[in-house]
């Protein structure tokens, strides 16, 4: 389980790298294209449609090649896609590129994320936290190499080292042996009842459906389960407008130059994953919902602020808070939910991701039409908009998880 679970970690850690990377270098690409912030929006829009069709595919696909094959053709598409970045082509062509390569990072994290929710069998939250762990130091690394990367005027190399990354672990994937575990990694088709277990399966099936409304979950889990969407989207179309356009941020408002914007990223998700090294097990002494309830109070608090401070000094001081705050609430937020709807990993983690992935498609451009038509003040007040309606969400799931909770032990 150790090895599975640090070549997970550095899947992740290639995941954070291909989430950050498009904003590190937006204002490089809006400078090389001629384009506007709305259309650098639109490209990092698309990678989060293809996200958003690689997680929502990762069950049927897993189901179909097995789970270490699905993460063997999502890493691959990934690769490839960096690779095609790499040529600069023209801009239709970086547009239509651009899903495939969401993808590959969305299959990617919604296939490897349930895996190791599904098969470790003590301290699930601190095993996801390592994960997340290394998808902000994949979003830490990135911004620092691209800073100096600016700095020597050869910036484009991001996606070559990307796309060589994604490469070397495709190829561990594919060589790499779990002991016991090869068994659950590989396809196994599923069995043909017997003859005589045709009525018994028929009669499972038909009380399954009678107490199952959406794709086999119970109806009392539906409004547990639409909330936890709606806080998944909004949280990760945030974190992605916040981290993709706080370079701009910072160049517009605070007058910074643009290689210590792209560094002043690496502050962000330098706290966060100090986060993560804590988060998991905090969440397992604290509570889940007790974790989730403080991060995200906090969270809302620190934009709020940010919002209104427009120095440097407070804005770095207050961006390095937010990291921390942030650094645990996807991965435990994630944990918390399949706790309350047990026996639907797969199914619950794929979903949640791809709720994700839609906000990380819609609000980035969201975010890009405001840069555009109003000033960063604003586009700073919608972010902590957004923050303030994830807390109102996560309050009315634990209220609806503590309901959960107590039914069950009566």
């Amino acid at each position: 389980m150790k090895k599975l679970l640090w070549l997970g970690c550095l899947s992740y850690l290639i995941i954070g790298v291909a989430h950050v990377v498009g904003g590190t270098i937006l204002e490089q690409l809006i400078a090389h294209y001629g384009l506007t912030y709305k259309d650098g929006g639109q490209w990092i829009m698309n990678q989060f449609l293809g996200f958003l069709v690689g997680v929502l595919l990762a069950p049927s696909i897993t189901t179909r090649i097995g789970k270490r094959g699905a993460v063997l053709l999502a890493i691959g598409i990934l690769t490839l896609s960096e690779a095609a970045y790499s040529l600069l082509l023209p801009w239709g062509w970086m547009l239509a590129i651009a899903p495939f390569a969401g993808v590959g990072f969305g299959m990617t994290e919604a296939v490897v994320g349930a895996m190791i929710i599904d098969l470790a069998k003590n301290g699930k939250a601190s095993a996801m936290s390592r994960l997340e762990t290394f998808f902000g130091v994949g979003a830490l690394l990135i911004p620092m190499a691209a800073a100096y990367l600016i700095q020597q005027h050869v910036w484009q190399i991001s996606f070559p080292i990307l796309a060589a990354m994604a490469g070397i672990t495709f190829v561990l994937w594919l060589t790499m042996s779990f002991g016991e575990l090869d068994d659950q990694l590989a396809y196994n088709p599923r069995t043909t009842p017997a003859a005589g277990d045709t009525n018994d399966a028929a009669n499972s099936v038909a009380a399954a459906s009678e107490s199952s409304a959406f794709f086999g979950y119970p109806r009392k889990a539906l409004p547990f389960l639409l909330l936890s969407a709606l806080f998944f989207m909004i949280y990760v179309g945030m974190e992605m407008s916040f981290s993709n356009y706080l370079p701009s941020i910072l160049i517009v408002r605070s007058d910074v130059g643009e290689s210590s914007a792209a560094a002043a990223l690496s502050l962000f998700w330098g706290t966060m994953v100090l986060g993560r090294l804590f988060a998991g097990v905090l969440a397992d002494r604290m509570g889940y919902s007790r974790y989730l309830l403080i991060a995200t109070l906090g969270a809302s608090v620190v934009f709020v602020f940010m919002a209104i401070m427009g120095q440097l000094s407070w804005m770095l001081a207050l961006v390095a808070l937010s990291g921390l705050f942030f650094s645990g609430i996807f991965g435990i937020a994630l944990v918390y939910a399949n706790e309350l709807i047990p026996g639907m990993t797969e199914r619950t983690t794929s979903l949640l991701v791809a709720c994700g992935g839609l906000g990380g498609a819609i609000f980035p451009r969201v975010t890009g039409w405001f840069m555009d038509q109003f000033n960063v003040q604003s586009t700073l007040w919608y972010i902590s908009i957004l923050v303030l309606l994830m807390l109102l969400l996560l309050t009315a799931m634990l209220v609806l998880g503590r309901r959960e909770a107590q039914r069950a032990v009566r």
